[in-house]
């Protein structure tokens, strides 16, 4: 048995990068899929009925901030021991052009979602990304995930 949820990231947040100043978007969540046992999901299902829980999914995402807040200090030394970007990431197509102008490369490093715009051309994304790594979800269009494809790690 399986069933699938979203998760949700803090909205209207803002993260200072290198040059740039971001603003994060709201309401931005990524599926995932889990395999349950028959029991498992029996006694989710119960909790629900009985109203502990709206749904779910709404179970299953009060168990995974419960465990994030059990591991909060050790998800927040490893952010900072790998200088992670906690949160949501967008890179323009008007920043990488700066960046490019500027003789800057970047290496990309989020933990939760990066996104390079849909306008930037595979070019630019070569010309200013030396590296991604996320942990999390990464959007990006189809060519440019084909042309940094060796620098996604």
């Amino acid at each position: 048995m399986w069933m699938v949820l979203g998760w949700s990231h803090t909205p209207n947040q803002q993260i200072k990068t290198m040059t740039t100043e971001i603003k994060l978007k709201t309401s931005d969540t990524e599926k995932i899929t889990i395999n349950l046992g028959p029991v498992d999901l029996g006694q989710v299902d119960l909790l629900v009925q009985q109203g502990f829980y709206a749904n779910r999914s709404d179970l299953i995402r009060t168990a995974i901030r419960n465990q994030l807040n059990t591991h909060a200090d050790v998800v927040r030394q490893a952010v900072a021991l790998n200088e992670f970007v906690l949160g949501v990431q967008t890179y323009t197509r008007r920043q990488l052009e700066a960046l490019r102008d500027a003789g800057t490369v970047l290496n990309i490093r989020v933990l939760g979602l990066a996104t390079i715009a849909p306008d930037v051309p595979a070019e630019l994304a070569l010309a200013t990304i030396e590296s991604v790594s996320v942990l999390g979800a990464f959007h990006a269009s189809t060519a440019v995930k084909a042309a940094l494809k060796g620098r996604i790690h």
